[in-house]
């Protein structure tokens, strides 16, 4: 896969993961800094590694699906990998500046 058709399936990736909200939180995930990583590998399989805001999350069942199902359908994607991990913890340090400006913090 060249660098440039990795680059354009990352960025379908983030669009994606940008419109997938936490449950409790009105911040996407992707603004929210649950998103650790995105890896696409030479066959289109996707491995995303992130995190929750608390480990005992309540919806944690049905954000890992809806992460699943809508990157997955996304053309290119064979399949999708979700790697959840609890090291580093999740803090607010992780919010980008548009979810800080949203949830007043800037």
């Amino acid at each position: 896969m060249t660098e440039q058709r990795y680059l354009q399936i990352e960025a379908k990736i983030i669009e994606v993961l940008k419109s997938i909200y936490d449950p409790e939180i009105p911040i996407n995930i992707y603004d929210l800094g649950l998103i650790y990583k995105v890896e696409v590998n030479e066959e289109n399989i996707v491995y995303i590694t992130m995190t929750l805001t608390a480990p005992n999350c309540p919806m944690a069942d049905a954000l890992w699906n809806e992460i699943e199902n809508n990157v997955s359908a996304i053309e290119e994607v064979k399949s999708t990998k979700i790697n959840l991990v609890f090291d580093p913890p999740w803090d607010k340090s992780m919010l980008t500046d548009e979810a800080r400006l949203e949830l007043g913090l800037l």
